[in-house]
């Protein structure tokens, strides 16, 4: 046997070499760590662990290597997460079993505050700019993706919900409120959040327009704030706008009431970068099955999905995830496709 047959009857070994020499450094099981819920990028992963962008990106190499993390570009930009064993590939199992003994690390404190600093300086930069850009964002948006557009998919799957009469709602990110009405007519109390003051009042002046006395309008971080819990949570187009969306969705899911319904619209991820500077977003839509992932480390189940096709090359999709309760049973899962 020549030493090329040799090295090819050994490669199946080297993919199991690559994954050990991969969880063989203390810094590339941190990184790790800080993946299991969101994404970053290279100069983000640098300030996180106080690291010279080219030794990261050397790290990162190697985690790639081994099957470790994946990327995925937002716009000029790429952003590393954890990739997923793949069941039927050679080492699965150690795979999965090094990033279970991974998540049971605590991370450092520093690195855990150099994380929230990274979350604050995306959410400072979405919040800089609806303040500047709130007279003129419905329009920018309407380019991508506007309430029409989507409405009647989401109203089909709030009323097929068959919420009490006494149920209330919360609105995330209500924008210039054009979705408040029909919340108002269909939930007895419907609270209304943002951290724009200047998004807020453009949602004040549609619940004076459209007389909406059963609509609390709130200006608060989502996150963070003190704000009643409800049956249904919806967020409309938000969801990107979020620093690290995973933890925004378990947040979040702590706000349902037993038995409650979070509704999310979102687009598909797509690669249109432009839509960063126009609506200011944070991320260039997600991924089907990142969503349900989320859902479920945040204890949701995942119910009805939608997706409805948009001429300009974007894709939404509705989605229904629902909090366990004693008395109330969850629906089974159903797609559809407009």
């Amino acid at each position: 046997m020549n030493m090329r047959a040799a090295h090819l009857a050994f490669e199946p070994v080297d993919a199991l070499a690559a994954l050990c020499k991969a969880s063989g450094d203390s810094l590339r099981l941190n990184i790790l760590r800080a993946l299991a819920n969101d994404s970053f990028g290279v100069l983000e992963l640098a300030q996180i662990f106080a690291t010279g962008q080219s030794g990261i990106s050397h790290h990162l190499k190697v985690l790639a290597q081994a099957g470790l993390v994946a990327t995925r570009r937002e716009g000029n930009a790429i952003f590393y997460r954890r990739a997923l064993a793949q069941s039927e590939q050679l080492g699965s199992r150690l795979h999965n079993a090094l990033l279970e003994e991974v998540d049971g690390l605590q991370l450092p404190a520093e690195v855990q505050g150099r994380i929230a600093e990274v979350h604050s300086q995306r959410a400072a930069a979405s919040q800089e700019f609806f303040a500047r850009t709130a007279a003129s964002f419905q329009a920018q948006q309407d380019l991508i993706a506007g309430l029409p557009q989507y409405r009647d998919s989401v109203l089909a799957l709030l009323d097929s919900l068959d919420f009490a009469a006494t149920a209330t709602a919360l609105e995330i990110g209500p924008g210039d409120g054009g979705f408040l009405p029909e919340l108002a007519r269909r939930f007895a109390q419907v609270t209304a959040l943002d951290n724009s003051s200047a998004m807020l009042e453009l949602a004040r002046m549609r619940c004076a327009q459209d007389g909406l006395g059963n609509v609390a309008l709130q200006l608060a971080d989502a996150l963070h704030d003190d704000y009643p819990a409800a049956d249904c949570v919806v967020l409309n187009m938000v969801l990107h706008h979020f620093a690290a969306p995973a933890e925004a969705l378990k947040q979040l899911a702590q706000r349902l009431k037993p038995g409650g319904s979070l509704l999310i619209t979102e687009l598909c991820s797509h690669n249109q970068s432009w839509a960063r500077e126009a609506c200011g977003d944070l991320w260039l839509g997600f991924e089907q099955d990142d969503l349900a992932r989320w859902a479920s480390a945040a204890e949701l189940t995942p119910c009805e999905s939608l997706y409805v096709g948009l001429r300009n090359g974007f894709q939404i999709q509705v989605r229904h995830f629902a909090k366990p309760s004693a008395t109330i049973g969850l629906r089974a899962p159903v797609t559809g496709q407009q």
